[in-house]
């Protein structure tokens, strides 16, 4: 699919999604209301605002990450005026990044020659990662907005990073069905170009190179131990004495103890979880190179990056299936953690992407041209 057919169902999507999530944030000053929670119970309408906050203009009704009441940013016009162009921020790179990561998406995986569910599927993932970085973009200007912003710098950009919530996963799925039907509007009468018949010894290498570098984060940087030392290893006085805040949203996938600390079938069963997202990973590695209609570095780290945060997505349901707490904090809680991660699934996804595209690379895959086009 060529970049000029490509932009029309690009721009459509970049646009449908940042409305979503504009209109979003102008729902949270509603749960303000006397009679919202005569609708959800307190808790709810508490999580809710939590998810809706990150994009509400509205500076006397916003939270900060941690969730007190306080958001700091009311009652002095030059917070107020920070805390507006944090946001005004945040949606132009919300949706500059939709837009180019999309792009890239359909020219490389078209909704074309039983390629759109995947097409579906990693626009359904570039969505949270497009927030992420939106909102990592315009985190300065909104902890700058803050009275106490000299106060751990790190820390507090540590907490806005991770505040984009499940709102984007939501308005992400609405997006990518749309931005798909479109495509397949657009890609009608183009001459699509057939799917690659990658060797499987080659596909499973390189499937396996990239799934051991998520599991570094997974399974070894997000022990316990570890977990703690990368937390605590950064000690000094200063604005920045604080990175390890930081560095655990971009490093660490999860967080988990020995079964020590838990009954075994306990653990056991929230460590599938860790499995099943290793497993889609895999599988996702497994065909990314046959989906693509040509291997490139951006596309298998973009391809890469996506499939990471649908293993997150499939963990995270199971979470959601075997969590109990939803009769104590209500049956909003139970959707808290979806699209949490995802700036660790993006520092690993680019990196295992690499690492698939270099043993895709060494194992002997050379892309061979498609037989139309292969001379005489």
């Amino acid at each position: 699919m060529t970049y000029r057919r490509a932009v029309i169902p690009a721009l459509v999507g970049g646009l449908l999604f940042t409305l979503l999530l504009w209109w979003a944030g102008a729902s949270a000053e509603a749960l303000q209301l006397r009679g919202s929670t005569s609708v959800f119970d307190v808790d709810s309408v508490n999580e809710l605002r939590r998810w809706l906050m990150p994009w509400s203009y509205d500076s006397s009704v916003a939270l900060p990450a941690d969730g007190s009441a306080d958001a700091g940013t009311g009652g002095d016009t030059r917070y107020t005026a920070l805390y507006s162009t944090a946001m005004q921020i945040r949606f132009v790179a919300v949706f500059a990044f939709f837009l180019a990561g999309t792009l890239l998406l359909l020219r490389r995986i078209p909704p074309t020659r039983g390629r759109t569910p995947a097409t579906l599927l990693t626009l359904w993932a570039w969505a949270p990662v497009s927030a992420t970085l939106a909102v990592t973009v315009s985190a300065p200007w909104l902890v700058a907005s803050r009275p106490h912003s000299s106060f751990r710098v790190l820390t507090q950009l540590a907490g806005v990073i991770a505040s984009s919530g499940p709102v984007p996963v939501f308005a992400g799925l609405l997006t990518a069905l749309l931005t798909v039907l479109v495509a397949r509007v657009c890609a009608k009468g183009a001459e699509p170009l057939p799917r690659r018949d990658v060797p499987a010894r080659p596909a499973r290498l390189a499937a396996s190179a990239g799934t051991a570098v998520v599991a570094l984060s997974l399974v070894v940087l997000s022990y316990q131990s570890a977990a703690a030392w990368i937390q605590t290893t950064f000690s000094g006085a200063g604005l920045l004495s604080e990175p390890g805040d930081l560095l655990r949203q971009w490093l660490l996938l999860g967080a988990w103890a020995g079964p020590s600390t838990a009954p075994l079938g306990h653990w056991l069963l929230y460590r599938a979880a860790d499995g099943l997202l290793l497993a889609v990973v895999w599988w996702s590695l497994r065909l990314l190179p046959g989906l693509l209609t040509r291997t490139t570095v951006p596309a298998m780290a973009m391809g890469t990056v996506c499939a990471t945060v649908l293993g997150l997505f499939a963990s995270q349901v199971l979470h959601m299936a075997i969590d109990d707490t939803a009769a104590v904090w209500g049956p909003v809680h139970v959707f808290s953690a979806l699209g949490s991660g995802v700036p660790a699934a993006l520092t690993f996804g680019v990196t295992a992407g690499l690492a698939a595209f270099v043993t895709l690379r060494l194992t002997g895959d050379r892309e061979p041209l498609p037989s139309s086009v292969v001379p005489a």
